[in-house]
């Protein structure tokens, strides 16, 4: 009995909620959906990683890239890194200054292995890191540091995120690290 009187309920829902009129915004906005972080370019002109949005539309491409090659190597996948930098090399390729990080990001293609990968790794963020000067039109990239990377030396990389994930262990110490500065 209870069936009977929830079915043509349902029906009437469904047919309200799958027949509404949806009208479409006057003022286009523009999207481009990519694997990894999600690259936007809202009305505003800027395009967007998560909350940052960047003065420069190719720096931007970069930083999407360089992201992506960081989860990489967070998960510890050699191939996908390797593919992330193929892709971080054609994205330095547009930009005039980045012979130095095209030249890092080169060396992780060419690594045989995730360990040489993640060396690799470091002189790249660095270059990033130069480059973000003056491009940040607002939001935050955080510079975050790992101690004990590298036999104690120490490392640094940088996120969208505040949360800790280490590229420099992967799995093995995740959460390794801390927040060392902040890209405004």
């Amino acid at each position: 009995m209870k069936l009977n009187y929830f079915i043509p309920v349902f029906l009437v829902v469904f047919a309200f909620t799958s027949c509404k009129n949806d009208t479409k915004k006057e003022t286009p906005e523009t999207v481009e959906v990519t694997s990894g972080d999600e690259v936007t370019q809202s009305n505003s002109k800027k395009p967007t990683i998560g909350d940052v949005a960047f003065n420069d539309p190719k720096m931007a491409v970069v930083f999407r890239e360089y992201l992506g090659l960081k989860d990489a190597l967070v998960g510890t996948n050699a191939a996908q890194a390797g593919a992330s930098a193929a892709r971080l090399v054609t994205a330095f390729a547009t930009m005039d200054e980045a012979t130095e990080a095209s030249k890092a990001a080169k060396n992780i293609v060419e690594a045989s292995n995730i360990e040489e990968q993640r060396t690799a790794f470091v002189p790249l963020t660095s270059a990033v890191e130069a480059m973000l000067d003056g491009e940040i039109a607002s939001g935050t990239i955080y510079k975050q540091y790992c101690p004990m990377a590298f036999d104690n030396t120490g490392a640094s990389w940088l996120s969208v995120s505040s949360d800790i994930m280490n590229p420099y262990f992967g799995d093995k110490m995740l959460r390794c690290g801390r927040i060392d500065g902040k890209i405004e």
